[in-house]
């Protein structure tokens, strides 16, 4: 069985556009995932990226067109700037590494809403209320906001150190066990296609 390991920021506009497609994926080719929510801002640090506040506003502009296109393609709603960007990606990470390791619930959806949260609900995914509300929309116990804080922490340092170790340096970005990497919701066709043995 193919296996797909899930880098991603909950803070990433490219990631909500994903939806929830890396799912679908997954369960048409009977892939497993294993999500790894990371410091997208240091793994640019980490990898030759710049963080959008340091960007060059040619980049920056042409990266707002970009958003509200894709958004439009995808009939999806998206907030361009956000009541609540940046925020602190951890609690939702936290949330997230808790939920796999207990199981019970859908976690793609947790992941996608933490993401809805920010780009079209204006809510902010650092706020204990906001963490347990998506957990349990997601159908996990709302008390994993409160539990294996410290071993959320050293997972969520180690998924950067693992990113940057298989040559991840942006969100979202799959990469497979087979050695494949996959980077952007733009890409995930292409993924597609290599779980189907056509690429």
């Amino acid at each position: 069985m193919a296996h797909i390991d899930y880098y991603f920021a909950t803070l990433s506009p490219f990631t909500y556009l994903a939806g929830g497609k890396l799912e679908d994926i997954a369960a048409r080719h009977r892939a497993s995932v294993t999500y790894k929510p990371l410091d997208v801002m240091a793994l640019f640090a980490r990898t030759g990226g710049t963080a959008p506040k340091d960007r060059h506003p040619s980049r920056m502009e042409y990266r707002a067109q970009e958003l509200i296109r894709m958004a439009k393609k995808l009939d999806m709603p998206l907030t361009l700037k956000p009541a609540h960007w940046p925020t602190n990606p951890a609690p939702s990470s936290y949330a997230i590494i808790a939920a796999q390791k207990a199981g019970g619930g859908d976690l793609g959806a947790l992941a996608f809403s933490f993401l809805r949260a920010c780009w079209a609900e204006e809510k902010n995914i650092a706020e204990d209320a906001v963490v347990r509300d998506c957990l349990s929309a997601a159908g996990f116990d709302p008390a994993l906001a409160d539990s294996g804080l410290l071993t959320g922490a050293e997972t969520y340092a180690a998924n950067l150190e693992e990113a940057v170790a298989q040559g991840v340096f942006g969100s979202p970005f799959y990469v497979t066990d087979s050695g494949q990497r996959f980077w952007g919701q733009d890409r995930l066709e292409d993924l597609d296609l290599h779980l189907a043995g056509k690429l």
